[in-house]
């Protein structure tokens, strides 16, 4: 289907054969504003479990076959990450197509907002790379299925600082299942990565008496971080901080930092990070276990941020939200129990343990329709 509005146009379908990807999204959407420059696709891969909840990446793709492929992959992995943080949400992902630093105005945000409205709260954005909180304040003008505000609009703010919590607390369920003590105490990390997510995990990592090693293309943020804890070393690059003596291993960039060079040269025996999508390709988790390295699956540990802003919902209580993602330790244990029950990877299991509840929970409710 495709209706038009004065320079403004929503192409909107279910991926399978129209798409030709056969992906199992509920639903694809497709913005276009001439007048402000946004191209945007927004994907929602299931409503089973209440509207679909994830946020929106402002980044220069180079076709728009790529976005499609990236949002596509975003929106699934949130279906599977906000089930298994036992919120009553799907999964969905938004993406903009552009270079934030040089595209992003009022007017294009704007206008992207009124593209989430148009869904009657089927869809529920908020921040993620590209994007900030003052940009969903901008968003939240015309929509009010936004969260990830400021404080000052009746937001949670920085979601960052809870996801780092959470991927802190998996990485403590990794210890113990791995050596018996949750603790990173005398243990190496390396960080790859220290912008919003992993200068506070560095902090948390620091506190627990680890030590810690990072790398980041942006010379600028470990500097910063080195400002405020001296006592951190620095890699070169990832390359180097992967064949590193690191006890841990904690992608918090982008995706895919798991292929099978990294893995053939990780001396790492955890990988528990805050990047999404960390798996290069299918048979990265399995090569993972055949070195004997534990895996703490990326949508599991890397929750907080989500279950913080899907607190927001209900009227933002700090105290509370991060209670709820302490229990992300007690999910990553469950993850690794069913994985040594059943045989299978720690992606596999979480997958499962998702997918459960996803069909338990969702056959009670149906197709969510809106407000």
């Amino acid at each position: 289907m495709t209706t038009s509005t004065t320079g403004t146009t929503t192409r909107t379908g279910t991926p399978g054969p129209v798409f030709g990807r056969g992906t199992g999204h509920e639903q694809v959407v497709f913005c276009q504003d001439e007048a402000s420059g946004l191209r945007a696709v927004i994907a929602i891969y299931s409503t089973a479990l209440g509207p679909a909840l994830g946020g929106t990446r402002f980044y220069p793709y180079a076709t728009e076959d790529e976005a499609v492929a990236d949002v596509l992959n975003l929106a699934k992995g949130m279906a599977y990450k906000n089930a298994l943080a036992g919120l009553d949400h799907g999964g969905g992902k938004a993406v903009i197509i552009g270079d934030p630093k040089r595209d992003k105005t009022e007017a294009l945000l704007r206008a992207y907002g009124r593209f989430v409205q148009s869904l009657g709260g089927r869809y529920v954005t908020a921040c993620d790379v590209g994007t900030y909180v003052e940009d969903m304040d901008v968003v939240a003008r015309e929509s009010a299925f936004v969260t990830g505000r400021s404080p000052d609009a009746g937001g949670a703010g920085d979601s960052s600082v809870l996801t780092a919590y959470g991927v802190f607390q998996g990485m403590l369920a990794s210890a113990e299942h791995l050596w018996g003590t949750p603790s990173l105490r005398g243990r190496r990390v390396g960080v790859a990565g220290v912008g919003k997510v992993g200068r506070h995990l560095a902090a948390h990592l620091l506190e627990d008496g680890a030590e810690v090693l990072v790398t980041d293309v942006d010379r600028d943020a470990v500097a910063r971080l080195r400002e405020k804890h001296p006592q951190i070393a620095v890699a070169p690059d990832t390359d180097t901080l992967v064949r590193d003596a690191i006890d841990v291993y904690a992608p918090c960039a982008l995706g895919g930092a798991l292929d099978d060079r990294t893995v053939e040269d990780l001396a790492a025996k955890i990988v528990c990070g805050a990047a999404n999508n960390q798996l290069a390709h299918a048979g990265v988790d399995k090569a993972l276990a055949d070195r004997g390295i534990l895996y703490a699956p990326d949508y599991v540990v890397n929750s907080g941020g989500v279950i913080q802003v899907a607190d927001e919902l209900h009227g933002f209580d700090f105290d509370r939200a991060k209670r709820k993602a302490s229990g992300i330790r007690a999910t990553t244990a469950r993850v690794f129990a069913l994985a040594d029950e059943e045989g299978v990877p720690p992606a596999v299991a979480a997958d499962r343990l998702a997918e459960r509840r996803m069909a338990d929970v969702g056959r009670l409710r149906g197709i969510y329709l809106g407000s």
